[in-house]
């Protein structure tokens, strides 16, 4: 789902829109405005799913614990090692 459902979602809002407000054509026993109204709760509800999967898949697993090694070589060819854990 993701940023790929946001855009499906918000483009059968906008089409929704559309068949509801500058659609006047109303055949027998089928109005374009029903099933603009239908089109924009569907890309609403898709909307905000899509939203919610897209944030979840988003944050690091395992926590905000990350963990640095980094070794530093001078220039007189000493080195040094640093291990940082940070919370």
């Amino acid at each position: 789902m993701g940023l790929t459902g946001m855009g499906f979602s918000t483009v059968a809002i906008a089409a929704g829109a559309i068949m509801y407000w500058a659609v006047t054509y109303q055949g027998n026993g089928f109005r374009f405005s029903t099933v603009g109204v239908i089109l924009m709760v569907v890309g609403a509800i898709g909307l905000v799913v899509s939203t919610v999967v897209f944030a979840v898949s988003r944050r690091p697993a395992g926590g905000r614990r990350h963990a640095y090694d980094k070794q530093t070589i001078d220039a007189e060819g000493r080195s040094t090692e640093v291990h940082e854990a940070v919370k």
